[in-house]
């Protein structure tokens, strides 16, 4: 296969962004445009400056950095790779890093995401799903004719998927054979070939497909929950021996068509990454790529307590690196406070946001340790519940916490990663 990324086309990429003047529709840097990214890094620009409007998302670098190194480091001491999900962040520098911290790939959900990737510059694309829309198989057809460097592999998981798939590469001219990945399921759950003879009949019509060629087998174990009970392992574990099954089913059925020979098996969300790095390493043969996308920021809630990485877990140390941060608008009561963060600007489909510090107009600066906690978001507000004894003033900066980094980063165009003086030091560009 051809290498992860294009590192010319995504510097470029990168550096088209930098340049790239901010918008007055860019929120949180609405003040300040048209200055470009570059120049607000250049000018080391404050959080506490009072030229950035708020509500506001932001990463901490310190912990971007150290969560890409910590997962980089473990997939190499266990033997696995990853191709992070990059459906979390659709960020290019996020990506970026977890592709120069040597990532076999990107991960996407959908065929926009996937073209969204290519364009700057990543060249190994794993679309973790089904590819039925008429649109996107013509542009896959075109791109992957016109760039022998560009691999995107695809899920199959019934013969019905598998020959549209076929009959559409081939109305569109497809010279080159789309790798795929025999996906099995869950019955009940989400998609995949439900049992391992259904995942073989898929298998045998794409080996036969005249546009499509087998490399491995694939599922995603995170549709049975996110605990850590013994039960909660077994059935994950239990879950890729039957993707570990068919891999090997489909090697002694001869219906492995990777030109290598090499055979793909591939699962991992963030909550079980680390069974499947059990039951996949070592097979001969192959490579076991895991798609967890989460652990990039980690969070303060559901990767937060189901991670197999927790913080604190040495040497592999997970820390939350998405903060928002809102102004206090009011508060009308005693033990209430409002903040203008809301659900436009902070994941809420999980948990509540977790207020972790409070900042006064002074500077001065107070961790929270409980007492004030997010009880409702509306579309543009945050209602805390507090004390009547609390110190919390109008005009105080509160900064929260998040579960979910999956549905925090689709709200912002411009995310600033941050130092630790809350400096910017990079802009976060997303692509949704």
């Amino acid at each position: 296969m051809t290498a992860a990324y294009d590192a010319k086309a995504l510097e470029s990429a990168l550096e088209a962004l930098r340049q790239r003047p901010v918008d007055p529709a860019d929120k949180g840097f609405t003040m300040l445009a048209p200055i470009t990214s570059a120049e607000l890094v250049d000018r080391k620009t404050s959080l506490h400056g009072g030229e950035l409007a708020f509500p506001l998302m932001v990463l901490r670098e310190s912990r971007l950095a150290g969560n890409v190194a910590t997962m980089a480091a473990w997939c190499a001491d266990q033997g696995v790779v990853i191709a992070p999900h990059g459906k979390t962040s659709m960020s290019p520098e996020v990506t970026a890093r977890q592709l120069r911290a040597g990532a076999w790939g990107i991960t996407a959900a959908t065929i926009s995401q996937v073209r969204a990737y290519a364009e700057v510059g990543v060249r190994r694309i794993l679309l973790a799903n089904q590819l039925v829309d008429p649109a996107g198989i013509a542009w896959l057809a075109a791109a992957t004719n016109a760039d022998p460097d560009l691999t995107v592999l695809v899920c199959v998981d019934g013969p019905e998927n598998v020959d549209l798939l076929d009959r559409a590469l081939a109305a569109h001219g497809a010279t080159r054979k789309l790798p795929v990945l025999v996906e099995i399921g869950v019955p009940g759950r989400r998609t995949g070939a439900r049992g391992h003879e259904a995942a073989l009949e898929v298998a045998r019509a794409a080996a036969a497909a005249e546009t499509l060629m087998v490399v491995g087998a694939t599922g995603y174990e995170g549709v049975l929950g996110h605990g850590r009970t013994d039960a909660d392992l077994e059935a994950a574990a239990e879950f890729c021996r039957q993707i570990r099954g068919l891999g090997l089913a489909l090697r002694d059925e001869g219906l492995l068509q990777s030109p290598d020979g090499e055979l793909l098996l591939s699962a991992g969300g963030s909550t079980y990454f680390d069974v499947v790095a059990q039951e996949f390493a070592g097979v001969p043969g192959s490579t076991a790529v895991i798609r967890s996308g989460g652990y990039v920021t980690h969070d303060e809630g559901l990767y937060g307590h189901a991670t197999p990485l927790p913080t604190g877990g040495e040497p592999y140390e997970l820390r939350a690196a998405l903060e928002v941060w809102g102004y206090v608008l009011s508060r009308p009561e005693p033990t209430r406070a409002l903040v203008g963060a809301g659900r436009r600007d902070i994941a809420f489909d999980v948990a509540m946001p977790i207020v972790e510090e409070i900042v006064a107009p002074d500077g001065s600066r107070r961790a929270d340790p409980g007492s004030v906690t997010v009880s409702m978001l509306n579309d543009q507000h945050a209602f805390l519940d507090l004390p009547a004894d609390s110190g919390l003033a109008v005009g105080d900066l509160v900064r929260m916490g998040i579960s979910h980094p999956c549905t925090a980063f689709d709200k912002w165009r411009l995310i600033p990663v941050v130092d630790e003086d809350d400096r910017i030091v990079e802009v976060a560009h997303t692509l949704f």
